[in-house]
């Protein structure tokens, strides 16, 4: 059974529910730890993200639960670092690294005075924001071309393997949330899997535990984890790590689908989890 879930979110960023809520519900679904966690404030402008400026207020709130719940449930002080996001990473028990936006520099009309041109900035469309905001994305930043987009993302994952307190890779291949049905992508292009295979290739090399994602079916956008079982027999061929995170958005979905990603991990050839024991990460049977 797995107990711990480091990956959920409050009303701190974009989640629907207090930290209180969100432990209490933890506790109450059978966990014995629970990592807290919040999109880090970006480069650019957001409505998801904590703002720089809270950040401050957020961890004291959680380290107050992490005393009040001590006899009852571990908790942990987590961030989930973008790397667009330029913030520091120190105070932090854990972080889970990710990438949910592409920088797209804006198109500039053929001759364009360089005087015009520094008014131009880049766009930094979302990956998982709707299945309409990505098909605008493919169309109107990549000219329909898939592959290209898949390329531009994972070139912006495989970052992650270089900051070296991001322990886990957030949602592997985020760009499919919408995509169950293979509307906009082919993981099995040449092109598409080559990338891909390139990312994890380093993000293993540099000893990352990879999450596997199910909040995208407590959502109603999915009805399986992602990375899909294609991704995770690579991994484990690879030697890579996992663990299973719900990336909780509300109290109902602190533990959703956990018994189906299980059965994923051991289909793929996995044994074990890595999880958040004190200040280390551990592997543990299941």
């Amino acid at each position: 059974m797995i107990t711990q879930n480091l990956h959920m979110h409050s009303t701190w960023d974009d989640g629907k529910c207090s930290v209180e809520e969100m432990i209490l519900a933890s506790k109450a679904a059978g966990l014995s730890s629970v990592g807290i966690s919040v999109h880090a404030p970006m480069i650019f402008g957001t409505d998801w993200a904590c703002p720089r400026e809270k950040l401050g207020a957020y961890q004291q709130e959680v380290r107050e639960m992490k005393e009040k719940y001590k006899e009852a449930i571990d908790v942990y002080l987590g961030m989930e670092w973008d790397v667009l996001s330029d913030i520091d990473l120190e105070p932090y028990d854990y972080v889970i690294g990710s990438a949910h936006c592409i920088p797209v520099p804006m198109r500039l009309p053929e001759n364009c005075p360089a005087e015009l041109a520094a008014m131009f900035h880049t766009n930094y469309p979302s990956v998982d924001e709707s299945a309409e905001a990505t098909e605008r994305m493919l169309s109107g930043c990549f000219g329909g071309d898939a592959d290209a987009t898949a390329e531009a993302y994972f070139a912006q994952l495989e970052r992650v393997a270089d900051e070296p307190r991001a322990q886990i890779v957030g949602h592997f291949d985020l760009l499919t949330k919408f995509d169950e049905t293979h509307r906009f992508f082919n993981e099995n292009s040449p092109r598409y899997e080559a990338t891909a295979r390139r990312a994890m290739e380093k993000l293993v090399k540099a000893g990352k535990i990879f999450e596997v994602n199910t909040g995208a079916i407590s959502r109603g956008y999915r009805t399986t984890p992602y990375p899909s079982v294609k991704w995770l027999k690579l991994l484990h061929e690879m030697g890579g790590k996992v663990t299973v995170s719900a990336d909780a958005h509300h109290m109902s979905g602190v533990t959703c689908a956990f018994d189906l990603a299980e059965k994923m991990i051991n289909e793929a050839g996995f044994n074990e989890i890595w999880v958040l024991e004190g200040k280390e990460f551990i592997p543990i049977k299941i």
